[in-house]
């Protein structure tokens, strides 16, 4: 597997506060070289506490886009949403232009609706066509007790996609999912593995160069720029 940067942490409370520190020289660093800086969200409970936290940090949110990396084909107000965790978490407490939250259109006629009107999106905002990709400045993800990442899922149809956006299963539940070629186009990706449930199928990702990312799709994230792996005691318990 690619060379990736992997630090053991505490505890979920060291993850977000290191996370913390990455994400906002990150944002900094890109607002500083283009006066502007486009992060991809991640949903789940690990990364809350993150959003939270940058809420009250100096940064000037009109110079920030934010996007997500995948969400539940559900209304925007629905409890598992992501994009609602996010604006309760940290977006309805700063002043940031409404026009610079990118949420995946969930109020489309159906799935593959909302994934194509979000793929137009991307390549509008980035002004790419064709087989270009857009490149994100940071990129958050988590990982399952599964090894899936984003919406990618093991044995799905997601895995080998050539679209930028595609549909992720998990059971009866159709989700939106960013690709892994678009993924893997950012700058920087940190991703956030918390608690002991994960632990073996962090050991096949990061440790096992014969596992198949069909089992675990988070060894799809191979980037061209920097990968942060911040992963807790408990979810490293069986690394080397």
């Amino acid at each position: 597997m690619l060379s990736s940067r992997i630090e053991i942490l505490a505890d979920k409370a060291a993850i977000v506060a290191r996370s913390l520190d990455l994400v906002t020289k990150r944002i900094q660093s890109a607002i500083g070289e283009k006066e502007c800086c486009t992060i991809s969200l991640a949903g789940g409970s690990t990364p809350k506490p993150l959003y939270e936290a940058l809420a009250q940090q100096p940064i000037p949110w009109e110079a920030l886009h934010i996007f997500w990396g995948d969400e539940r084909y559900v209304s925007a107000d629905h409890p598992d949403s992501n994009q609602k965790m996010v604006r309760q978490a940290w977006l309805d407490k700063i002043s940031i232009p409404p026009d610079n939250i990118h949420p995946i259109p969930t109020e489309a006629e159906n799935p593959q609706q909302a994934a194509d009107r979000y793929e137009q999106e991307l390549q509008s905002f980035f002004q790419v066509s064709g087989k270009d990709l857009p490149k994100f400045d940071v990129m958050l993800l988590g990982m399952g007790d599964d090894g899936h990442t984003a919406s990618l899922f093991p044995h799905t149809s997601a895995l080998s996609s050539d679209r930028l956006v595609t549909l992720g299963e998990k059971g009866d539940q159709t989700r939106i999912s960013l690709t892994a070629p678009l993924i893997n186009q950012a700058d920087c990706i940190i991703v956030m593995v918390s608690g002991a449930g994960k632990a073996p199928a962090l050991a096949q990702v990061l440790q096992n160069d014969a596992a198949d990312a069909a089992d675990y799709p988070a060894r799809l994230i191979q980037p061209k720029g920097e990968l942060w792996w911040l992963v807790d005691e408990a979810a490293a318990a069986q690394l080397n």
